[in-house]
């Protein structure tokens, strides 16, 4: 089909990608070798999806079948070229993955660029997901020559990595990709063989360490010097050699999972998984295994040793690659395993798959669920056996994905009792280090009742709270939580090896058997004694609060707010308000401490001047106190400071 003729533009870059080729060009990274595994690794990926497309439409292959990725360096133009024969691109489809870095994040990206030392920015591109702009690391000007399957021309892009790219329609006989690396000076040099990029022996052992598992035969010419033999085949000594090209495959091409683990050193896993996955950092663990029986599959997994920068956010999407006899047939399958676990990284290989399968056959696919069953249980095994033998790289592991595992917990009701040993929380216990639940059991007195919890951003912010105050005078261990999903995981696993979870700012504390100061028959005298001043602190607050009670929580401070045990916490609410889900409130309750000399204030005012101006001024600043405290500001902050201010002139006089 005749196709309308673009001439040739020139277009600027989308800001953060500017940012961004501009930290490249100018010296951000200090391993500047890897340019070629991304390259390679792009190149590999656009034949997977050729491959791919045409199990369901073979005409996309025109006749051009054999898929290779070949390597040419060319000293002549100083130029390094990197072909493939895979999807290629469209007009539109190269101004969109090119001339844009379509991906949510780039500006947290560009932040870590900026504020990164030399010694960390391995993890950088392959976390973000750019390994294209690697190339301007070592180039002077990037040239890019592709063509779909089924279009009449081809697209070529260039750039400088100055801000603007050219683009426009070109003649280009075959399907794929083409990119030219006009080199920088310093990386077309033979002074420094190991940075000189247009020497074939460094590509080779570039590809060799970096790309030796791509499936795809990676290809390059070598010269090749004989002498002649005489007609008995020896070799005329004197004789001028002669030159011949050689073509050769620069990798072994095998898939690293086919082989015994037993073979494979650590070495091998990690350079697999850098170049497979697009990471930079060797991963925190791997799990490889081949299962044989009612379904038979290979699996290779990996735990990254950090989190990808968007991954709590809603549009992060990550799976597993299916494969079927090593043949690649699927991108991040995310039914393989529950949403949790969506961190881990992978593959698996089974015969029992069909290269034509859909997602929507997956979702049925009893095969796939066995499967996922399996690699559920071999990541949850792993990460207990990691907790139980190497607990500081097991925090590592918490650190980065701890949040997931809490959401699993809440989220998904057939998990909680598979994740709840692999829970870790701050403790009152250690100002360092993490407890799990097991470990609080084991050091509870013999006569607790419950495993106490309080919530807050922060240890400092938690320790302040009035209701430590009390717990923490008589060594009772609380833990802290300080992640909004926290307090959803603990409601729902409601409680642990029959201890219940109990907030110290909801319900009632049951402390009595626990050498508490005031039993509850002491707070329920007290109550009746001075039922008639509660009544009227809660008719003050009407509105504000559900009920007024005597504490039996506090020690030194004059009051606090707590939460009725049949409602949501006071944290909650605020966590459910920056959701904009404003309609559920906890039932507030202001608590009293009798032993505080404001109770006696408070009392005597309202034996003396009930409903006086500063009875009702009292019960407001108390009610105010008692929000600033929980991290919460008053309804009325200029009403309450004018209240303070009136009372330290009062008291003034």
């Amino acid at each position: 089909m005749a196709q309308e003729t673009i001439t040739k533009e020139t277009r600027e870059f989308q800001a953060e990608t500017k940012q961004l080729l501009d930290l490249m060009v100018h010296s951000i990274y200090t391993n500047r070798e890897i340019f070629l595994r991304e390259l390679i690794s792009n190149a590999s990926d656009a034949i997977d999806k050729i491959r791919f497309e045409s199990l369901t439409n073979h005409q996309l292959l025109e006749e051009n079948s054999d898929f290779e990725i070949f390597i040419i360096p060319d000293e002549a133009t100083n130029t390094l070229t990197i072909s493939d024969n895979g999807i290629g691109m469209t007009y539109d489809e190269v101004i969109e993955n090119i001339g844009t870095i379509a991906k949510s994040g780039t500006k947290a990206f560009i932040e870590k660029l900026k504020n990164v030392g030399s010694a960390t920015d391995n993890e950088l591109i392959g976390q973000f997901g750019v390994g294209f702009y690697s190339a301007f690391m070592v180039s002077d000007k990037v040239t890019l020559l592709t063509r779909a399957p089924g279009q009449e021309k081809g697209v070529r892009w260039e750039s400088t990595g100055d801000g603007t790219y050219t683009l426009e329609e070109c003649d280009k006989e075959k399907r794929g990709t083409t990119i030219i690396l006009t080199l920088n000076e310093k990386y077309r040099s033979a002074e420094n063989p190991e940075e000189n990029f247009l020497n074939r022996y460094t590509i080779q052992n570039l590809v060799k360490k970096y790309s030796d598992y791509i499936r795809y035969p990676i290809k390059m010419n070598f010269i090749k010097e004989e002498k002649p033999r005489d007609s008995d085949g020896k070799v005329i000594k004197d004789a001028p050699a002669t030159q011949s090209i050689e073509v050769r495959t620069l990798n072994s091409m095998t898939p690293l999972w086919i082989r015994n683990k037993n073979e494979i050193s650590k070495e091998e896993y990690h350079n697999f998984y850098r170049n497979f996955f697009h990471d930079w950092e060797d991963p925190l663990e791997i799990i490889h295994s081949k299962v044989e029986g009612a379904v038979e599959y290979t699996s290779m997994l990996f735990i990254p040793a950090h989190a990808p920068f968007d991954f709590y956010q809603r549009e992060s999407k990550s799976g597993i690659r299916l494969y079927s006899k090593n043949v690649f047939i699927m991108d991040n399958c995310q039914d393989l395993l529950p949403e949790y676990l969506r961190f881990v990284r992978g593959l698996v290989d089974s015969p029992d798959f069909s290269l034509n399968i859909s997602r929507e056959l997956l979702q049925h696919s009893s095969q796939l669920k066995r499967v996922g069953k399996n690699l559920e249980k071999s990541v949850l095994k792993t990460l207990e056996s990691l907790l139980n033998k190497d607990r500081p790289k097991y925090e590592e592991f918490w650190k980065e994905y701890g949040r997931a595992i809490k959401s699993g917990v809440y989220l998904d009701y057939n998990s909680r009792d598979k994740l709840q040993n692999l829970l870790l929380f701050a403790s009152s216990y250690s100002a360092e280090g993490l407890t799990t639940l097991d470990e609080y059991i084991t050091r509870m007195p013999e006569n607790q009742k419950a495993i106490y919890y309080a919530t807050g951003k922060d240890r400092s912010s938690v320790e302040r709270l009035p209701q430590m105050e009390l717990l923490r005078d008589k060594g009772i261990e609380v833990l802290y939580l300080f992640d909004r999903v926290d307090e959803f995981a603990i409601d729902a696993l409601r409680e642990y090896k029959e201890k219940k979870f109990q907030s110290i700012s909801r319900g009632t504390l049951d402390l009595d058997d626990i050498d508490s100061t005031k039993s509850k028959k002491d707070i329920e005298e007290i109550s009746k004694e001075n039922e008639s001043l509660i009544k009227a602190i809660k008719e003050q607050l009407t509105g504000k609060i559900s009920d007024v009670k005597i504490s039996s929580r506090l020690k030194s401070s004059a009051v606090c707010l707590v939460s009725d045990d049949n409602g949501i916490s006071l944290s909650m609410e605020q966590i459910l308000s920056e959701m904009n889900k404003t309609t559920f409130k906890a039932k507030r309750i202001l608590e009293l401490n009798p032993d505080h000399e404001i109770f006696s204030v408070l009392k005597n005012l309202y034996e003396t001047a009930p409903g006086s101006d500063a009875f009702n001024d009292y019960c407001d600043l108390l009610y105010g106190q008692a929000l600033l405290m929980e991290g919460l500001t008053p309804e009325d902050p200029i009403s309450f400071a004018n209240k303070v201010a009136n009372l330290m002139a009062r008291n003034g006089k």
